[in-house]
């Protein structure tokens, strides 16, 4: 537990606490009076109602439209079904930028839409919410799915039996069940959509703001400290609630069934009724997942000339058509943030990796609350992690602001929990006589671990690096403050595009944004082989 509590320490607890403290302290005194007026201002509570509202909102409308989606990838066999729950996952991992401009592509001034019928839906809540949709559908279809796709279905046959109807059946019977998992899955795309910062800021335009967004704008752009530090309280907070509601469900989930095989569940579609269902599942992963990443990638290769590699090759050139934009080409990006990617998916498997092994040994209190401290990169704001870099780390001996390694270790932040929570299961399988054994045998503990324990998780370790290698690759809200100039991330690098006008700045934000779709996909699909867990949870 030592070096993952050092890490977390110094790389998180230090700069977040600075950053606060700095925003509530005057004269060397706490002002606790801010918090009241920060939260009484009528934009804030404009900002926390939106936040709120919007995130409400995404959540059940997600629920709706990825249900019938869960049903399908659970219950039904049909060709191209592994294919296609890898092609409905690729969203999940993809950075929210790369979410927000392909949904500009789609419905944004010059869009298909536009385009088409005249129509546009960007600067409205409504490319909000269904941007949403599109990043949270696989968290409701893997999560619902993987267990439905566990349940015995005689239960519900025993119940039509005697005499209950389809409707009944499912109602008293399979929801009861599912309800846990549905929670589970509801808390997961509300958190994801109540920390929104990529999307919100590329589609929402100045009308709408969350929390995650007014934290950006009170810190870079009106450098106001004080409102920032009790926004990240207030977000700190609120996910921190949201995650003890998260664990105590999936507690609950854990325990309260008996589940079978997967493979005794599938079956081919019966019926017309089942056909249209699978029908406009499809149709639905049609035009909500595949529709906006094709629609970007068309965007990319059309040029003024009509279609080709213009915008691409203007990738390789700095100033471009009068841009500014870089110090660099920004086709550069792409080798750092792979480059940033690797080192940051390195030291999350390093730190992860232990941590997930302290975990393994069961030691009350204290293993829990470690087992919390893990989590805590996700309740709080990752634009406060970045800026929080800043002002800390810039004094000897930890002088990082001019350093390459500020990013990974940023990234790296975002990363561990995905690796712990992919290994530990892994690890807490391993049956404890096997260590035993080997010890009797007169291995020491490192060569135990090494012919024991390695063997058994590389699977997982693999995963967990693919995990922590997409989204390090897609990190933005820390890497906007830390990336330097002249070593933009494909991110920062896409953001700063879309943030000037021009259609040549336009067209290689859409380009760069394919190529980072196009890395984080072959990503996915190298998870896809590997992954160890057969339900299909995350």
């Amino acid at each position: 537990m030592a070096v993952p509590v050092a890490f977390f320490a110094l790389f998180f607890a230090y700069p977040v606490t600075a950053i606060v403290g700095r925003g509530l302290k005057a004269e060397g005194d706490w002002q606790f009076g801010r918090i009241g007026e920060v939260l009484s201002r009528p934009d804030i509570l404009g900002v926390l109602w939106f936040t709120t509202w919007q995130a409400l909102a995404s959540t059940a409308l997600t629920l709706l439209i990825a249900l019938p989606g869960a049903y399908a990838f659970a219950r039904f066999d049909f060709p191209g079904k592994q294919v296609l729950r890898a092609v409905v996952t690729v969203p999940f991992v993809l950075p929210t930028v790369v979410v927000g401009t392909a949904f500009l592509a789609l419905l944004g001034r010059g869009g298909l839409l536009d385009e088409l019928w005249g129509v546009r839906l960007d600067t409205t809540v409504w490319a909000i919410l269904l941007a949403h949709v599109f990043f949270n559908y696989a968290v409701v279809v893997r999560t619902v799915g993987g267990l439905w796709s566990q349940l015995d279905p005689r239960q519900e046959e025993a119940a039509r039996v005697l005499g209950a109807g389809r409707f009944a059946a499912f109602r008293r019977v399979t929801l009861p069940a599912l309800a846990p998992a549905v929670a589970a899955a509801a808390l997961m795309v509300f958190l994801f959509t109540f920390t929104s910062f990529g999307v919100v800021q590329i589609l929402g335009g100045p009308a709408y703001s969350t929390l995650e967004v007014e934290i950006y704008r009170q810190t870079a752009q009106l450098l106001d400290l004080p409102t920032a530090a009790v926004l990240t309280l207030v977000q700190f907070a609120a996910v921190g609630g949201i995650l003890a509601v998260h664990a105590a469900t999936v507690r609950r989930r854990e325990r309260a069934l008996k589940l079978v095989d997967p493979a005794q569940t599938s079956r081919r579609p019966r019926g017309a009724g089942q056909w249209a269902l699978l029908g406009g599942v499809l149709l639905t992963a049609l035009l909500l997942i595949l529709l906006p990443l094709g629609v970007l990638v068309e965007r990319s290769f059309d040029g003024p000339g009509g279609y080709g590699f213009g915008y691409y090759e203007a990738l390789q050139s700095v100033g471009a058509g009068g841009s500014s934009t870089f110090l660099v080409p920004p086709l550069e990006a792409v080798g750092n943030s792979l480059r940033y990617a690797l080192v940051a998916t390195l030291i999350a498997l390093v730190i992860g990796g232990l941590a997930a092994a302290a975990l393994t040994r069961r030691a009350g209190r204290l293993v829990r609350g470690f087992d919390a401290l893990l989590m805590l990169p996700l309740g709080v704001s990752a634009v406060t992690v970045g800026f929080g870099f800043l002002i800390t780390l810039d004094k000897p001996p930890l002088d990082l602001r001019t350093s390459w390694i500020l990013v990974p270790l940023a990234q790296a932040l975002v990363g561990v929990p995905f690796v712990v929570r992919t290994m530990l299961p892994v690890l807490r399988a391993v049956d404890d006589r096997l260590r035993e054994a080997a010890a009797v045998l007169g291995a020491s503990p490192l060569r135990a671990w090494r012919e024991v324990d390695l063997p058994l998780v590389r699977r997982a370790v693999l995963v967990a690096a693919g995990f922590a290698f997409a989204v390090s690759l897609g990190e933005f809200g820390a890497t906007v403050f830390i990336a330097r100039p002249d070593n933009p991330t494909l991110p920062v690098a896409v953001a700063r595009l879309l943030g000037r006008s021009g259609e040549l700045n336009y067209g290689q934000a859409m380009a760069l944004s394919t190529i980072l779709m196009l890395v984080c996909a072959v990503s996915l699909l190298l998870l896809e082989r590997i992954r160890t867990d057969r339900s299909g949870e995350f």
